[in-house]
């Protein structure tokens, strides 16, 4: 949830209707888990079962970071939910150490408390009588789609899952998707060159010709979004993207984190409130 607000998305995406959402808690979290994930990530796992519990697809919280902590941050840091396992009251986040906030979250041990207000936002909608989805993710994007992962899989509804990174060393997701019991993958990386956006679009519209997804979810690269727009305009399917943001409350108060979509209000819709899940329209299989 770290990554610069894309403009050139932002500006296109249209809030989704209103919806029910849990109310945020703010509480002390106890860290029970803490590692690197491949070449630049870190899993942590975190003692939260109203969390757990309450979250939906696509949500975030906002986890401060203790003040004894070297170089730490005044501000929060956002961070999309990745995984959530109410029976045993966790949930795990996959972050990128890249600026200061993340780099000082990295030194953070098992056994201490984080402050961590969520869940937040706006999240995916699984549509009723859906039969089959298509998540995409690319990086540290795949963190946001992976709920809608577990609830199309709790409810069966078949997933096609793709995982794009610059390595190997560098995707987000395949162990997940693995024990959700997601068969049809496509993991791409830039090193094996086969992640660029042409090939990736000429491989999912022939293999899912025949049965397209009725939805698709997308986070982590604009280029990306806009190829499932595009396959979502030629399967009339229905295209939900998750815009990644800083933010310095996640709360709304702030208005930091304001898109650049055109509405019909005096502000833009906020990427923390309104978001972080938008459609992105395709045309007539829009609602």
């Amino acid at each position: 949830m770290t990554a610069p607000l894309s403009r050139s998305l932002a500006d296109q995406v249209v809030p989704l209707p209103p919806a029910a959402r849990p109310e945020p808690t703010w509480d002390e979290c106890r860290v029970i888990g803490h590692e690197p994930v491949g070449d630049r990530y870190h899993r942590l796992t975190l003692r939260a079962p109203s969390i757990a519990d309450r979250a939906l697809a696509g949500q975030f919280v906002m986890i401060s970071i203790p003040e004894n902590t070297p170089s730490r941050s005044v501000l929060p840091r956002p961070m999309a939910v990745h995984r959530r396992r109410p029976a045993e009251g966790v949930v795990e986040i996959v972050y990128g150490a890249g600026g200061a906030g993340t780099r000082a979250l990295t030194q953070v041990a098992v056994g201490e408390d984080l402050l961590v207000t969520g869940p937040l936002g706006r999240g995916f909608t699984l549509d009723p009588g859906t039969r089959r989805v298509l998540v995409v993710g690319r990086g540290i994007g795949v963190c946001s789609v992976m709920g809608a992962v577990e609830d199309a899989v709790a409810t069966g509804v078949e997933v096609v899952a793709v995982t794009s990174a610059r390595t190997r060393e560098a995707l987000v997701g395949p162990g997940d998707l693995a024990e959700l019991g997601v068969e049809r993958v496509l993991a791409v990386t830039d090193e094996a060159g086969d992640s660029a956006v042409p090939v990736v679009g000429a491989r999912l519209a022939g293999e899912l010709a025949d049965d397209p997804p009725a939805q698709v979810f997308v986070c982590g690269s604009d280029r990306l979004a806009e190829l499932c727009r595009a396959l979502g305009r030629e399967w009339g399917a229905r295209v939900q993207v998750s815009l990644e943001a800083h933010m310095a409350c996640g709360l709304g108060y702030c208005h930091g984190c304001a898109t650049a979509a055109t509405t019909t209000g005096s502000e833009s819709p906020l990427i923390c409130a309104d978001g972080p899940v938008f459609a992105l329209p395709t045309g007539g299989a829009d609602r």
